[in-house]
């Protein structure tokens, strides 16, 4: 009996949460890296579906992708998909507020101050990480500005994941829109690995490597 093939489970760029249908509030996130671990699981042989926020990016031939705007559309299509994966590689950067209301149409502007309430969106990585399998393997990301590993240390513990792949965005030549990152990827057991600086599609492939090697 031929064995099935093993899934992933990825996310991908951005997520706008919209204040009315033509302002949203979102972030600098390309998806590159999310689409190159989608593209280098397909080389290892695996079936692979990518939720994806709003890009510019050409899905790579046998990706299954599903396209989202808002966080609470990539929190539904993880759910449907997230008990069928054997790994959940988190890389989306999602919005951690969104509006409280959204006006059916646009706001004019009437010179006046303007106060914007925010409420939370739903925590996908945590909600996911609550339920998974001992089989399944969860790797989150954490892009940051300053104290990269004192914070994707404590967001490997506060979360439960087997990874965290942190990366520092701002700088000239990595993190969002850039064509290249270097990470630092922890794991629940200790592991600590360095990968790049280089292009993203050979970080994406060499982060598969040692998570699935050690998963």
């Amino acid at each position: 009996m031929k064995a099935r093939k093993k899934r992933l489970l990825v996310t991908a760029g951005p997520t706008r949460e919209h204040l009315d249908p033509v302002r949203f509030l979102s972030n600098a996130s390309s998806g590159k890296m999310g689409y190159a671990i989608a593209k280098a699981a397909l080389k290892l042989g695996w079936e692979v579906n990518l939720v994806s926020g709003p890009v510019a990016l050409e899905c790579p031939d046998g990706v299954n992708l599903c396209r989202v705007t808002s966080a609470q559309e990539m929190y539904d299509s993880v759910d449907r998909l997230f008990d069928f994966c054997d790994c959940f590689i988190a890389v989306a950067a999602v919005s951690d507020w969104r509006p409280a209301t959204t006006e059916p149409e646009k706001v004019k502007k009437d010179g006046s101050p303007q106060t914007l309430e925010l409420v939370p969106t739903t925590d996908i990585l945590a909600s996911m990480a609550s339920r998974k399998s001992d089989s399944q393997i969860i790797v989150g990301f954490c892009a940051e500005t300053n104290q990269l590993e004192t914070h994707a240390r404590s967001k490997l513990a506060a979360k439960n994941l087997d990874w965290i792949a942190a990366n520092f965005v701002g700088a000239a030549d990595g993190g969002f829109e850039s064509d290249n990152n270097e990470i630092l990827l922890m794991g629940s057991n200790g592991a600590r690995h360095v990968l790049g600086p280089d292009s993203k599609q050979k970080v994406g492939a060499e982060l598969l490597a040692k998570v699935l090697v050690a998963g």
